[in-house]
């Protein structure tokens, strides 16, 4: 068994989630942030068999896109500094981490 977390922009959410439900997948949504991107993310935790991942993998690529967000530039003390603009970012659609499950029980 594995278990698949995988992180997405906010804007792709609910299509992955409707798309894994129709799949006969079962997810988990954690809301999430970080330091490095503005707008929203979500992580996503899917447990499935192994001989499931590479169709997961299929659905969660076609239900995302890649995007060009605004990121903070690198501060400068520079007066007028260029660095001190926004900088185009290329974010991903998604990013997948997949883990060994050594256990699973349901109580």
């Amino acid at each position: 068994m594995k278990l698949v977390m995988t992180i997405v922009s906010n804007s792709d959410t609910e299509k992955v989630l409707e798309a894994v439900a129709q799949n006969g997948y079962f997810a988990t949504k954690i809301s999430t942030s970080g330091q490095f991107l503005k707008d929203g993310h979500t992580a996503i935790l899917i447990g499935c068999d192994d001989e499931k991942v590479e169709k997961l993998y299929e659905i969660l690529k076609s239900n995302v896109k890649k995007r060009v967000v605004k990121s903070p530039g690198v501060k400068s003390t520079i007066t007028g500094s260029l660095l001190n603009q926004e900088i185009d970012v290329e974010e991903y659609g998604a990013v997948a981490f997949t883990m060994d499950i050594e256990n699973f029980q349901k109580f």
